[in-house]
């Protein structure tokens, strides 16, 4: 099926099952106090519950809150070492990506930096990305919306900017197209004012 001949749309499809959000993502993590070091010491992760995990005891299982109530939860061991993870396979995790404020973009990438996690940079078209590892060697992006999105509209927003795309023959969504699906749906267009950076794809 071509890409563009796919459907793509904001409404709830028919469907026997009806979830209701993101409670959770898991990922196989490293070392215990790197982990922790990492996500709430450095990116302010508050971490909410630590204890054995349920399947696997020789593990612990350590949840943060990601900033929304949303949970990221991590298993570990002080009896693995951080290290470099290897390329994602089919039906595994390729990257995590979290929402920052776009107004501190350029103080986190100093903050990540400094702590000897580097970073790169790049317009993704309907946000602003920065990418970095953490010390598992998973791939993090942190997203700032170029665009004031309610939370509640953002599949909508996203679904109408898509059509906008296609129809003007576009290969990615940028923010005319943003701007344009905003408009169309009568939210306020408030444009956030954010640093130029290379149109790349990331890792």
């Amino acid at each position: 099926m071509s890409r563009e001949t796919t459907d793509v749309d904001a409404e709830p499809p028919d469907s026997p099952i009806s979830l209701r959000g993101t409670d959770h993502i898991t990922v196989e993590g490293t070392n215990t106090e790197e982990t922790i070091e990492f996500y709430r010491d450095l990116l302010g992760m508050p971490l909410v519950l630590s204890q054995p995990n349920l399947d696997r005891s020789e593990l612990t299982h350590l949840f943060f809150d990601t900033g929304d109530g949303r949970l990221l939860t991590v298993f570990v061991s002080d009896e693995r070492d951080s290290a470099d993870a290897t390329a994602a396979a089919p039906g595994q995790v390729h990257h995590l990506a979290f929402r920052i404020d776009p107004d501190e973009i350029d103080e986190i990438a100093r903050e990540l930096d400094d702590a000897g996690y580097p970073v790169s940079e790049y317009d993704r078209g309907a946000f602003h990305s920065l990418y970095t590892e953490d010390n598992n060697g998973l791939t993090l992006e942190l997203v700032a919306d170029k665009f004031a999105v309610p939370d509640d509209r953002r599949g909508e927003v996203l679904a109408t900017a898509q059509r906008h795309r296609v129809e003007r023959g576009a290969e990615y969504v940028d923010s005319e197209h943003m701007r344009a699906a905003l408009e169309e749906l009568g939210i306020e267009v408030v444009e956030r004012e954010i640093g130029d950076a290379p149109a790349g794809r990331g890792r």
